[in-house]
């Protein structure tokens, strides 16, 4: 009996490629992924900055964290991910601008706290690493512009930050798992749930062909709710008379692609010796967020921080950048400016509506919608059957039980900006609970 995956991204893209890995004792089953975008890669997973943590997360989520970034670091090696996807280790920095007087350098706030109200991610790290806040200006990048009264620090130790391009490890998984079997459909979407009609037990699922507006069946026991932003909806859909809450709503994010005079793949290769620099900013509160930063593979800078809960969620990811919003486009190029582009006294002001990007080209602009979480955790869980509605069964059992071939409903959501750094351990433990094996991470604090 199959396993379906709703959800296309690096999520699916991850329990996919555990669940068809040698080891598995499903690696014979049928795996479908349903995505209903035309283009994959389309949302979060095509568009996300890259940066892998070890230990920047809240206590429920260390071990999933820890789990995953090895993972990262196992699979490049194995793989060549340094030229497939871009994977290098990273050097994180913090740099405060916040013109704030009395400043005491990082607070250690909640983990999520900087996600909606625009302070820096890098708090997080400072409540878990706990650095010695030394100034260490000989850190900073070339490419970082020196701004008045800024001040820099490390807020990474050892091995403990990464980088990759989204879009080429996503490509990577989905390849991969394809070559070993697993069923693409796309653009696709599921539309209800199949059930035995005497035991009312999961048994398949009827997807429509988006295209053709055909719809089909596939048979299968396990299923994966994997929908991103969207996972709440899917949820809904198929399991209408459930009274669970699904707590997963979106949070809009712009980010630019830039190449930059004063970064090239020289200066990568021969003076950061093939390291990233990650910059988390302390801006002035005037702006309204704290920029990220993140030098990438192939010379390219990534900067992003300002978001927004108030922008519809689209029926597809792909149709995304239809809400970008041009004034707020604008205000992260005039930041982009500030942050990296020429010295002060080599610049050019510009009052024009469009901001003059000074000496940076624009590769590329982007919007997208990421699944996050009242709690600020993802869920990364099975659903239990009474939350289902009352009719469907699963015949899971409760607890770790080797060998065992039951079927269950699982959703793996809710990650925010983590994403790409939760991805393959998310990917890892989804596998090892639909093949019934005890998880290589301890998930019971990201429950539904």
């Amino acid at each position: 009996m199959s396993t379906v995956i709703l959800g296309g991204g690096i999520i699916g893209s991850s329990i996919a490629y555990y669940l068809t890995r040698d080891s598995s004792p499903r690696k014979n089953e049928e795996v479908h992924i349903i995505e209903s975008s035309s283009q994959l890669f389309s949302a979060a997973s095509g568009y996300a900055a890259g940066f892998l943590a070890k230990n920047w997360f809240a206590s429920s989520v260390a071990p999933l964290g820890a789990l995953s970034f090895n993972l990262h670091h196992e699979l490049a090696a194995e793989n060549g991910g340094a030229e497939k996807w871009g994977y290098m280790k990273s050097t994180a920095l913090s740099l405060d601008v916040s013109d704030a007087p009395g400043r005491t350098g990082l607070r250690g706030a909640r983990g999520d706290d900087w996600l909606r109200q625009g302070t820096s991610r890098a708090e997080a790290a400072a409540k878990i690493e706990n650095p010695s806040l030394t100034l260490l200006q000989n850190e900073a990048p070339a490419w970082l512009t020196k701004q008045r009264g800024g001040r820099v620090e490390n807020i990474s130790h050892g091995e403990t930050a990464a980088q990759v391009d989204p879009p080429r490890l996503c490509r990577f998984l989905m390849d991969t798992a394809t070559s070993r079997g697993v069923k693409l459909h796309h653009p696709a979407q599921a539309t209800s749930i199949i059930t035995d009609p005497v035991t009312g037990t999961l048994n398949g699922i009827k997807i429509q062909d988006l295209n053709t507006k055909t719809e089909f069946i596939i048979p299968c026991r396990n299923l994966v709710i994997c929908a991103g932003p969207w996972t709440a909806q899917v949820f809904k859909t198929l399991f209408p008379s459930s009274g669970a809450r699904i707590p997963i709503s979106q949070l809009a994010g712009y980010s630019l692609l830039l190449r930059s005079p004063r970064h090239t793949v020289d200066q990568e290769r021969e003076t950061y010796g093939g390291r990233s620099h990650a910059v988390f900013t302390t801006y002035p509160p005037s702006c309204g967020f704290s920029p990220e930063i993140f030098s990438r593979h192939g010379a390219e800078i990534y900067i992003a921080g300002l978001n927004s809960t108030q922008i519809p969620l689209p029926a597809r990811a792909e149709e995304s950048p239809a809400a970008m919003q041009k004034e707020q486009i604008d205000e992260l190029k005039k930041v982009a400016v500030r942050l990296l582009g020429k010295p002060a006294e080599g610049r050019v002001e510009s009052s024009e509506d469009v901001p003059n990007m000074d000496d940076l080209e624009v590769v590329r602009e982007a919007l997208c919608f990421r699944p996050v979480t009242n709690r600020g955790t993802p869920i990364v869980s099975r659903v239990r059957d009474d939350l289902l509605g009352g009719d469907v069964k699963t015949e899971f059992e409760d607890g770790p039980v080797e060998g065992r071939r039951n079927g269950g409903v699982f959703i793996a959501s809710g990650h925010g900006p983590w994403g790409i750094s939760l991805s393959l351990g998310t990917g890892k433990v989804v596998a090892e609970m639909i093949d019934g094996v005890e998880t290589s991470a301890d998930i019971t604090g990201l429950g539904v």
